[in-house]
């Protein structure tokens, strides 16, 4: 078997990646090293890939490249690639979001058409839901983004709906919620709090720290994205929450992080950011049932995994 994932050098990719690899499953991983974060940080997370004869990677964006070729042959495809970032989304920035989550999502459904494809995974995100109180978010709820980067998350999901149903293609869309362990992006909040307390510097937390969110180890993500491709037919053109059930709040993370630390955290609260919303909490009993999603990592265990390997990577000069 042969799967393509895009956006291979990633956080989330990375990981999925080596799994598959460990399943007997050929990877062709495609990414195109943008710099939102440091090259070398991607280079790392793909340390163990390299040199792996099931692995190949195709350096290049999926808006320039000749994308048929991969897909010849390909059984899975797993569609990670975007850009990032909920607060940088705003402004001149949106046409980088529109043509990196929108208009490649489009192009690698065009492709795929062409292709006998046993299903087609698409990395969506809590945040199409945007600020609600009405929790837990469930697949048939509103969705209504309060961040262009979710506007352009939800746009996906809509094009692999359209493909489905005019295409056939076995389309999959997963709604992730705040993915976290080790090689978390440097812009998202457990690393930066994490390397904030290992550099003894002050720790900014934007609001008033009661914001909850439904946090989900990678591993648990890595689980149900390959679930949702090997899953029988039922999973075909649906959308699916994968929240890891350990919804607190981040005045509770940074008390989970002293106690794994064993050391206090000076906090700074400042004003809440454009985009950002209150609570997050997944209802995944869909998931459950359809894809047999069942998440096992809890916050601290998963932050204590992200905590060493942050210690590592600053060791080794990555970070």
């Amino acid at each position: 078997m042969r799967a393509l994932v895009t956006g291979v050098a990633g956080f989330i990719g990375s990981h999925l990646a080596e799994k598959l690899l460990d399943m007997g499953i050929n990877v062709i991983g495609i990414d195109c090293f943008t710099d939102f974060y440091p090259r070398k940080i991607k280079e790392y997370n793909l340390a163990k890939l390299n040199y792996q004869p099931g692995f190949s990677l195709i350096p290049g964006g999926l808006i320039n490249l000749n994308l048929s070729q991969f897909l010849d042959g390909v059984d899975y495809v797993f569609h990670l690639a975007a850009q990032a970032g909920v607060r940088s989304s705003w402004g001149k920035n949106f046409s980088v979001y529109s043509e990196n989550n929108i208009l490649a999502t489009q192009r690698l459904l065009e492709a795929s058409k062409e292709f006998p494809i046993k299903r087609f995974v698409y990395a969506s995100s809590s945040s199409v839901y945007g600020d609600t109180d009405d929790l837990p978010m469930r697949e048939n709820g509103k969705v209504r983004p309060v961040s262009p980067y979710g506007v352009t998350k939800l746009a996906g999901e809509h094009l692999c709906d359209l493909y489905y149903k005019n295409y056939n293609i076995p389309a999959v869309s997963l709604r992730y919620f705040t993915v976290f362990g080790p090689r978390q992006r440097p812009d998202m909040a457990f690393n930066i709090f994490l390397k904030a307390v290992s550099e003894d510097k002050e720790v900014v937390v934007f609001g008033d720290g009661e914001q909850t969110r439904d946090f989900t180890f990678v591993s648990d993500i890595v689980e149900g994205t390959i679930s949702s491709a090997l899953s029988d037919d039922r999973a075909k053109g649906e959308v699916f929450n994968l929240g890891g059930g350990n919804r607190i709040s981040l005045k509770k993370v940074l008390e989970i992080i002293e106690g794994i630390v064993k050391s206090k955290i000076k906090v700074k609260y400042i004003e809440k950011q454009k985009g950002d919303v209150k609570n997050t909490m997944a209802e995944t009993s869909k998931a459950k049932e359809i894809i047999n999603f069942s998440p096992a990592v809890g916050v601290e265990e998963g932050l204590t995994q992200e905590y060493e390997w942050l210690k590592n990577a600053k060791e080794k000069g990555i970070i």
